[in-house]
């Protein structure tokens, strides 16, 4: 189990739902308990807190802070087409952004010189239009579809990405895991066409 997350959660625009918005914040403790036991954040100074012996191989990072903070930003396409402008040159709305404080292995080093201190992994922003417009196009619903979104991006705060094959199969393969602990389907199966 993850050491206890807080979750700066802040609706900036878009029609949610509180049933939408629960399964979100349910999806994110998915993700970062998926994560810990695939080993992300593995860093071999750590020292595990959780009552297992320590080998001296280390521990996950995500198991030994005292607290994981993560952002998360629910929003509409306007906003989260400035932000896919001005961060990643693509000016068109997107479904997800994940903004990730530990970009590197120095990174999560220095989180363990200071190990009372948050454990902070960065910023989640969606797009609430996108992703119902997807949902439709995909003939999925759309709480089923944010809480996929939710876990890919809390995947990519924690290391985890999709620009080379390799990669990409290892995260799919983690999401496929933790979606089908919640009870959803695999995202990446072939869409079905839906009845004329």
């Amino acid at each position: 189990m993850t050491a206890p997350l807080d979750l700066d959660l802040d609706i900036e625009g878009g029609a949610w739902e509180k049933a939408e918005i629960d399964a979100i914040e349910a999806a994110i403790v998915a993700a970062l308990d998926g994560a810990l036991a695939d080993g992300a954040l593995w860093e071999e100074a750590a020292t595990p807190n959780d009552g297992t012996p320590d080998e001296g191989d280390g521990a996950s990072l995500l198991s030994v802070a005292p607290v994981i903070e993560i952002g998360v930003r629910l929003s509409d396409d306007d906003a989260v087409r400035i932000l896919n402008r001005d961060y990643r040159a693509k000016d068109k709305p997107t479904n997800v952004l994940s903004f990730a404080a530990l970009e590197s292995a120095d990174d999560a080093s220095a989180f363990m010189m200071a190990p009372d201190m948050p454990l902070l992994l960065g910023d989640i922003v969606i797009a609430r239009e996108t992703c119902a417009r997807e949902a439709i196009e995909q003939n999925k619903s759309l709480k089923n579809h944010l809480v996929h979104l939710a876990v890919h991006g809390t995947l990519h705060l924690v290391g985890y990405d999709h620009m080379v094959d390799d990669e990409a199969e290892e995260m799919e393969e983690l999401e496929r895991h933790i979606l089908g602990g919640l009870g959803i389907d695999d995202p990446y199966a072939p869409i079905e066409d839906q009845p004329v």
